[in-house]
């Protein structure tokens, strides 16, 4: 009797620990988006109700302007140039790109703030040579009288012990720039220079000691002013690191010098759990849509994709009686009531470009590009003619453009000159990449920020090749032509879940790229990107 009722306690006690347990993600369980341009997920469902991200893929820090029934975005660039892009929405949900707002290299460019005044465009912004880790770093502001351009070039205001430059217009009229730190400075009326000295005028809000965060990292001030008070919402916890570092902390003051009271609400969004789908939410925008409602504009990495990078994510905000607001997103994973406005479609920009059209598409930038950078492109009959540089991925700009989607594939025709080699990449940094090239004979493997050989043997005649690259949730296939319609399997797969900030540092985001690299040129044609599901 004894030993029966032993075994019927061990099931009892089996059977509680399988109830308890939490349940294993599924595949079924994901979030079901709609799918747009090349079978890219999109955020609006059609039934008015959107699914986060609003901008999919690497848009990390964003800053968002309404301008009457428009709104416009900017976000971090860091080493891709064109950089600072701009997209449009009436409804903050469906976004259209713009354009760019700076092609002149000023190193890592991040945490910027698009702000308008008195009829002008302004985007300030910190940028670093070296990276985000370099030592040689200003601030810079950069205008424009059309949204769409021209835009200035940029201007140097300094300050290179601080980053995240945020605007704001004082009671006194004047204009200010609040920074990371809780500190500010005044603007001149142009505001293309400061006035003063760097004042102190925050001191930020504590979270608990045991909290897994980054690093505190108080940054990112954002200032708005609602029924005579000014609102500035920073982030802190670091933006990277554990899944649950990053959050929106709140403070309010009625002057803009202070003193700022903190929101007992704080911290208004954050990650409480790495088994929420959206991880180090923060760095936040207030803007008000164009029937009074309120939201919060911020970026967070994908559950197990930060390969991905930080994605632009809407939450709704809800205003206390007491002048307070809190969110009332929840964790961002499922649908959410849409704001309203005006849907423009399509969402988002194809990736795919054929090169016929004379003019590098707005979907592509050079990674960390010289000044004479542009001056190795050429358009022909042969589509896109790329001069080669250095001798391989790490030394050449490959240019690149941004994915949004967990699982894609793309393709593109190489001409390979003699003299060059050209490719095909996961390119996250000069640190970590992973793809295939070729001198048109030879192939070299690109993993983990090497080659395999290092180097191919020279003296190669070129040649023509087709290169298919598969990023099915971090696993990266490759394959080959020599005609475009018979394609043979790279004998080696590869793993890339590590190829992220965490890793290499950078803040950046593993986006597929193409690269020319020796003595000659690659002409490419026909790059074909489609999402899978």
């Amino acid at each position: 009797m004894r030993n029966s009722m032993s075994k019927t306690s061990r099931w009892l006690w089996l059977l509680l620990s399988i109830a308890l347990a939490p349940p294993a993600p599924a595949q079924d369980a994901l979030p079901q988006w709609q799918r747009g341009i090349e079978h890219q997920r999109q955020p609006d469902l059609g039934d008015g109700t959107f699914l986060n991200p609003v901008l999919a893929g690497d848009h990390p820090d964003p800053s968002v302007l309404r301008d009457g029934e428009d709104f416009y975005l900017t976000l971090s660039s860091f080493t891709a140039y064109p950089g600072l892009p701009l997209w449009h929405s009436r409804d903050l949900v469906n976004w259209q790109p713009v354009g760019n707002a700076i092609s002149t290299n000023v190193g890592s460019v991040w945490a910027p703030d698009l702000v308008k005044h008195d009829g002008r465009y302004y985007i300030y912004f910190p940028a670093r040579h070296g990276g985000t880790e370099g030592s040689e770093r200003s601030n810079y502001v950069v205008w424009a009288d059309d949204i769409r351009g021209p835009w200035s070039d940029p201007v140097d205001i300094g300050l290179p012990g601080h980053i995240d430059p945020g605007h704001a217009v004082g009671e006194d009229g004047r204009r200010y720039l609040f920074l990371s730190g809780g500190d500010y400075v005044q603007l001149a009326d142009d505001g293309l220079s400061t006035v003063g000295e760097v004042k102190h005028v925050y001191d930020g809000w504590r979270y608990p000691e045991d909290w897994v965060v980054e690093a505190y990292a108080q940054e990112g001030p954002k200032i708005t002013r609602r029924d005579g008070w000014y609102y500035m919402v920073t982030a802190v916890g670091g933006t990277a690191g554990p899944p649950t570092g990053h959050m929106v902390i709140v403070a309010r003051s009625r002057s803009i010098h202070g003193p700022w009271e903190n929101s007992p609400h704080n911290p208004v969004v954050r990650t409480r759990s790495r088994d929420e789908y959206w991880w180090s939410r923060g760095h936040a925008t207030l803007v008000e849509d164009v029937a009074g409602q309120w939201w919060m504009i911020y970026h967070g990495y994908e559950r197990d994709f930060w390969t991905l990078g930080r994605q632009a994510l809407l939450d709704p905000v809800e205003w206390t009686d007491d002048g307070w607001f809190v969110a009332r997103g929840g964790d961002l994973g499922q649908p959410i009531r849409k704001p309203a406005g005006e849907a423009l479609q399509p969402h988002g920009i194809a990736l795919s470009d054929s090169f016929a059209g004379g003019r590098l598409g707005k979907q592509w930038a050079f990674y960390d590009p010289a000044p004479d950078e542009y001056a190795r492109i050429a358009f022909g009959e042969r589509g896109l003619g790329l001069r080669g540089k250095g001798d391989s991925p790490r030394d050449s700009s490959p240019l690149g453009v941004i994915a949004g989607d967990l699982a894609y594939e793309f393709e593109v025709e190489m001409d390979i000159e003699p003299g060059a080699q050209g490719g095909a990449l996961l390119f996250y940094s000069d640190r970590l990449y992973a793809g295939l090239g070729s001198n048109g004979e030879q192939f070299v493997m690109h993993r983990y920020g090497l080659e395999r050989p290092a180097r191919l043997a020279p003296g190669a005649t070129g040649g023509r090749l087709w290169i298919r690259v598969r990023n099915d949730r971090h696993i990266v296939t490759i394959h080959t032509s020599r005609d475009g319609s018979s394609w043979t399997k790279y004998p080696v797969q590869m793993e890339i879940s590590g190829y992220h900030h965490n890793v290499a540092g950078g803040f950046l985001a593993v986006k597929p790229s193409l690269y020319a690299a020796g003595s000659g040129t690659v002409h490419f044609r026909n790059f074909r990107y489609r999402a899978l599901d």
